[in-house]
């Protein structure tokens, strides 16, 4: 496909129908049971993941339509893919720094983060949406068909992927500084056995890494051009991103944060039965007149 000054391919080589094929069933499957779990545990926090995964099999829907047409390509079905892959990564990210906020908060360890907990959600996830919608305006740009608009939407992409980079790079140092600063000085919380807090940690941080890995290759990827090296081969779209995120979502399958939630609840439960029972007596007996005066009222006091 010719357009601005030099020759523009929107593929550098035929897409796999076989591969696209795979991985829309797969991500089918992982998003089926995101949606299964966040709706029967309400974690709500989970929707940004769970639409991750329907922009990802969508994503592959477009690169099966453009394996059809080859070596004539349309635009439909290269913006689909190329778009929809580009941004959906982020969105699981936006679940991944939601959870550990409530980590935190389950084991009163916010004293040991770097981050305030009423900060730590809202920076992540700004930064998480500045990234979104960065990639989202530089993929639109990179499929108006000519080298010049690529050029322009690639460096549009690559500022979104560096955004995303420096603000998951700052997530995992927050995370690891929490943990090691817990580890030294733990809370009681953070020592009960009943409160498995750190494998849901251990779960961010390799969701983290795999999501950091595929944005780091998506940068070399588009640095190299239209023409380079690492678009000229569909292999690494598969290996670099597909598994990655794929297994990210598994991850988060397996280790579900709906645990962290349902003892979250329970723990702020208890809180609040112990803080009853250690209520003052006098303001106790102040509660219960003020509910009994209107019985009184109407039966002319107490005999």
């Amino acid at each position: 496909m010719a357009g601005g000054d030099e020759s523009f391919e929107l593929y550098r080589y035929h897409p796999s129908m076989a591969g696209a094929i795979i991985f829309i069933i797969l991500f089918i499957i992982t998003t089926a049971l995101h949606c299964f779990q966040l709706i029967r545990t309400r974690t709500w926090f989970m929707i940004p993941m769970a639409v991750g995964g329907f922009l990802e099999w969508i994503g592959y829907v477009g690169r099966a339509l453009s394996s059809h047409q080859a070596p004539n390509y349309t635009l439909g079905p290269y913006i689909q893919q190329a778009v929809l892959l580009l941004v959906a990564p982020a969105l699981l990210a936006a679940s991944i720094y939601m959870e550990l906020g409530r980590i935190i908060l389950l084991v009163d360890g916010e004293s040991r983060s770097i981050i305030k907990k009423r900060f730590l959600t809202k920076i992540f996830v700004t930064g998480d949406v500045l990234s979104f919608l960065t990639q989202s305006s530089g993929g639109g740009i990179m499929a108006g068909q000519s080298l010049s608009s690529y050029k322009l939407g690639q460096k549009v992409v690559i500022i979104g992927l560096v955004i995303q980079i420096v603000f998951f790079g700052f997530f995992i140092i927050t995370s690891v500084v929490f943990h090691q600063r817990i580890k030294k000085n733990p809370t009681a919380a953070s020592s009960s056995p009943s409160i498995p807090w750190l494998k849901h940690l251990y779960a961010l941080y390799v969701g983290s890494a795999f999501i950091l890995i595929r944005s780091i290759f998506r940068v070399i990827e588009y640095s190299g051009g239209n023409d380079g090296p690492l678009l000229r081969s569909e292999v690494y779209l598969y290996i670099f991103d597909a598994v990655l995120m794929f297994a990210t979502m598994v991850v988060f399958n397996i280790i579900h944060p709906a645990e962290v939630k349902r003892l979250l609840v329970q723990r702020q439960a208890g809180l609040g039965a112990t803080a009853l029972e250690a209520d003052d007596s006098t303001e106790v007996e102040r509660i219960e007149q003020h509910n009994l005066e209107p019985l009184k009222a109407n039966n002319g006091g107490w005999s």
